[in-house]
This record gives structure tokens, sequence and C-alpha cells, in this order.
């Protein structure tokens, strides 16, 4: 069950219930991301307009979003309203729900493939990656792009990093766009096949580092003197700094080896 950090929501707070009990002047809701806490939602509370009977309004068993109104901490009691939730707030909550949902389900089965709990899951991994992200989908969607690095970032034990993976690239489909062109590289040596391949090799071991796991550059004959360079990743920007700095450290070293460089842009 998709739930909350804390034990009791916030005044304000916007939160997703079932209605489980209904009387002639209010309804019992349970609130679903506070572990089955019961929240009380006053007639006065269910429309902006007036209704005969609260049940032209809401039924048993049906699935709400309400708006928190009052929190009493040492009682733990909770009143919740459902016309002061405009349309707008019912989206937004609509759509985190759905991303909670998806969180706790990649969750779920990394935890089973270690063995463990949900509640470890969440306590491991859950509550950090919202401490740094803000939100736990929003945390596995950026690993999802950039990688092992974005887990560790956010503390999340070694054990846990290679199931999360492997469950987003099956989960999270990661879009990608192409930047490439053709590298023109001519020399008269004698070695000049060697002074080629050492242009465009180098520059690649020095770029390794730096790339993520959503970023892949490559570079392969079309028929000499002419090289293919492509470089694939996640974002646009990241893709033309990638291929800025190799055709940057193809073009020194072709210098350095008296060989004539020429880049020429192609559409992806």
């Amino acid at each position: 069950m998709v739930r909350k950090r804390s034990e009791l929501p916030e005044v304000g707070e916007l939160v997703i219930g079932t209605v489980i009990k209904i009387f002639e002047y209010g309804a019992y809701v349970r609130l679903e991301e506070y572990r089955g806490l019961e929240a009380y939602l006053p007639w006065s509370e269910v429309s902006s307009k007036w209704v005969k009977d609260i049940k032209e309004v809401i039924k048993e068993n049906q699935r709400i979003i309400a708006k928190v109104i009052r929190v009493d901490r040492r009682k733990k009691q909770v009143d919740v309203s459902l016309k002061r939730v405009s349309e707008g707030e019912q989206r937004r909550k609509l759509l985190e729900w759905k991303r909670s949902q998806r969180a706790e389900k990649l969750l779920e089965i990394a935890a089973s493939k270690l063995g463990k709990t949900l509640d470890d899951a969440y306590r491991e991994v859950g509550w950090r990656l919202e401490d740094v992200y803000g939100e736990i989908y929003a945390g596995l969607e950026l690993a999802a792009y950039q990688g092992r690095d974005v887990l560790r970032k956010a503390g999340v034990p070694d054990e846990w990093i290679d199931p999360i993976i492997e469950e987003l690239k099956r989960h999270i489909e990661v879009k990608k766009v192409k930047v490439q062109g053709l590298i023109t590289l001519t020399t008269y040596g004698s070695d000049g096949i060697n002074r080629i391949k050492e242009a465009l090799t180098q520059p690649l071991k020095k770029l390794s580092s730096e790339l993520n796991e959503n970023t892949l550059i490559r570079v392969y004959t079309v028929g000499a003197p002419r090289y293919r360079v492509e470089v694939i990743a996640t974002d646009y920007k990241v893709a033309e700094k990638v291929l800025s700095k190799y055709l940057d450290l193809v073009s020194t070293i072709a210098k350095s080896l008296n060989m004539v460089f020429a880049f020429e842009r192609e559409r992806g």
C-alpha cells in the first residue's frame, strides 16, 4: 500500500481516501496513504452546494481526493473536506498518487529479489530518494536516465542498485536523441592508418569516464578518409556537449600528427 513517511497528514494537504461509513451528518474516510487512518468528513464539507442527502454526493467504497482541514495530533484525529478541493488540485493529486503507485511497485519488485520487505525498501531506498529528489518516483526516473550515480548520491545501499536499475530498464522508457556528422582525416604519411586510428580512438578513451550509462558515442568508417561519429543521449544539450568535446580532441590530435581535419554535420 502506498504510504507517506509521517504518521499523520498536515493541514492543507491533499489526501487519497476511501469512504467507509456514511452517517446523516458526515462520513468516515480511510486515508490510503496513512496506513488506513480514519478521517472524518463533516456534512458541511461535502459540497459547496446545498444537498438534501449526503449520499447524493458520496457513496460507500468510493475513492475520493480530499483536503485536510484539522489535525489533532494528541488524539490522532483528522478532519477532511471534499468541497475545498479544486479541479486542478484533484488532477495534481491523482498524478502524484499514480506516480507513487509506480514507485512502490518498482521498490516491491527490487525488494523481492533481495529477500527484503516493502518496509525495508521504503526505509533503505524510498525515503532516501525522497530526501534528495523530493519524490521517490522523481528519483527513480532520474536514475533511469542518468544511471547508478543518482541512487548512490541519495545514499542507496549498493545491494539495491543493480536490482533497481534492472527494473527501471524494464518499466521506464528512456527517450533518446542522436547527433552525428562526418569526420574527414587526410594524411600522406606512411603510417597514416595508425595516425588516423590514434586521432579517432584516443578521444574516446578520454571521454569514457565522463559518460553516464545512457550516453553513447561511436565512430566507424564510411569509406576512408571519412568516418561517422554518433552521440546518443537522453538530452540534446548533453549530446551536443559530448560531440563538441570529441571533435575538439580529434582536431587537436590531428593537428599534432600533421593531418588535415574537417567535420560536416549530418541530420540524425
